[in-house]
């Protein structure tokens, strides 16, 4: 079947916990607003989806001292990735062969902006200067965790968290790690908010992915992560399986640095490779989470490649970035977890905000919750620089 998820945590603008990502999926409960936790002069002209809680606030649930040194995307990270560990039961992580792939694009970031212009004379804020790199909030997570074994950090844009799934899938399928903790975080920042201002595709309203008429994406923030296992420990522990990670690919189509081609050659690559692993034909595939960020490029080029893969037999698709703003490094592993729910509860969550089929294609995601049987689900992550990742989960 694949490799075993066999816990999973999560924390967004819909949510601080599985189970309230889940009621806001079924009601179809938008994270998406106004920004609260940064001070920027775009603060009225776009929308985001932020994490209602504060770093304080975070701080205090994870029982952390109040003096320290993680940023935002740390804290996030180190909340789902515990939630994780606890939805797995496994309170001993030195039984097994354990590693810890995390991913993030902009690491501390959020913290290198606020005190870059104190760092020569405030000795205080000296303490952020380690953390901007990438890997810092995957040691302090791998740290606070216990996790002795294998540790590192992956960063290729919007596909990271599915690559890191992928890796730890792989790592486990060689023999190499018994157990995997893998997904990815990223918290809301200046940089990214400006980035894509400048790249003029932010929406300034609740992007409506799919859609003729959509203007952009809806930037978010967030975390999450899975523990995936062997079946060796499945057997010895007796334990319970949420889904299985059955097939994954990874392509790139080298054509632009932020833009996909026109014909989704890499996502196309992505998703035939993904279902070779699987051993499954496309007609076996019952609902897609589209990478679906609603910038004008992307959702074209990705439909183009469904229409290659799928021809006139397209699967139930959608996408929930419409809920949670478009998390970045994380957006793979939040989706992951939303596949697997997909399975467990065999309904499919919509794709809001969507009024017109695009002319292209005439594609119509699925618009409104819908129970139906699902055994196979396939999600699509894509990355500025063409790196296109694709994961298909089974059911249990």
């Amino acid at each position: 079947m694949g490799v075993a998820i066999t816990g999973m945590g999560i924390i967004s603008a819909i949510g601080h916990s599985v189970e309230e990502n889940n009621t806001s999926l079924l009601t179809s409960t938008t994270g998406i607003g106004n920004l609260q936790h940064i001070q920027t002069i775009h603060s009225q002209a776009i929308k985001a989806g932020e994490v209602s809680l504060s770093n304080a606030e975070l701080t205090r649930q994870l029982q952390l001292p109040e003096v320290h040194n993680y940023t935002r995307t740390g804290l996030l990270g180190l909340f789902a990735a515990t939630a994780a560990l606890e939805n797995a039961n496994i309170s001993d992580l030195s039984k097994y062969r354990t590693g810890f792939i995390s991913s993030t694009t902009v690491g501390g970031m959020d913290m290198t902006e606020k005190y870059i212009k104190q760092f020569d004379k405030d000795i205080t804020a000296q303490k952020y200067i380690a953390t901007h790199h990438a890997g810092d909030s995957t040691r302090k997570i791998a740290d606070a965790l216990g996790i002795k074994g294998l540790v590192t950090t992956i960063s290729t844009a919007c596909s990271s968290a599915a690559n890191a799934i992928m890796l730890g899938a792989r790592l486990i399928k060689a023999g190499k790690l018994d157990r995997v903790i893998v997904g990815g975080t990223d918290s809301l920042s200046k940089f990214t908010i400006n980035g894509f201002k400048t790249l003029m595709i932010q929406s300034d309203s609740i992007c409506a992915p799919f859609d003729a008429h959509r203007n952009g994406l809806n930037l978010g923030e967030g975390a999450a992560y899975l523990v995936l296992e062997s079946d060796a420990v499945i057997q010895k522990e007796k334990k319970e399986v949420l889904a299985f990670l059955s097939g994954y690919g990874n392509t790139n189509d080298a054509f632009h640095q932020t833009a996909s081609s026109e014909n989704g050659e890499g996502a196309f690559l992505a998703m035939q490779k993904a279902l070779e692993i699987a051993k499954l034909n496309p007609n076996q595939i019952d609902y897609v989470n589209a990478h679906g960020t609603a910038t004008p490029n992307n959702d074209l080029s990705e439909s183009r490649a469904l229409q290659r893969v799928f021809g006139k037999k397209l699967p139930d698709f959608s996408s929930t970035k419409s809920f949670t703003g478009h998390t970045l490094a994380a957006a793979g592993a939040v989706e992951a977890v939303f596949s697997i729910l997909t399975l467990q509860q065999q309904y499919i969550f919509p794709n809001l905000n969507f009024k017109t089929p695009m002319p292209e294609t005439g594609f119509k995601p699925i618009t409104s919750g819908v129970k139906k049987e699902t055994q196979h689900v396939l999600t699509n992550s894509f990355g500025f620089g063409g790196n296109c990742s694709t994961l298909i989960f089974s059911k249990a």
